[in-house]
């Protein structure tokens, strides 16, 4: 993770944008839809491979456990 931004609703997490990454990054999300279907996930992708956007919020207490559960 290169940067990590503070939404009214949970967060948004920037990383490098390669292949590889954005791999790694669809795998979290089919992950984590199976166990926590409270949250809405967005993903931008640049096409100059630049960077990758990660927006994972949710509702009411989504924040909190962004933070305790997943550690991010």
């Amino acid at each position: 993770m290169m940067e990590k931004r503070d939404l009214k609703n949970g967060y948004a997490f920037r990383f490098p944008g390669t292949d590889d990454v954005l791999d790694e990054l669809m795998e979290f999300i089919k992950t984590e839809r199976e166990c926590c279907d409270f949250f809405i996930f967005g993903l931008s992708v640049s096409g100059d491979k630049s960077e990758i956007w990660l927006e994972l919020t949710g509702a009411a207490g989504a924040k909190d456990f962004i933070t305790a559960e997943l550690g991010f």
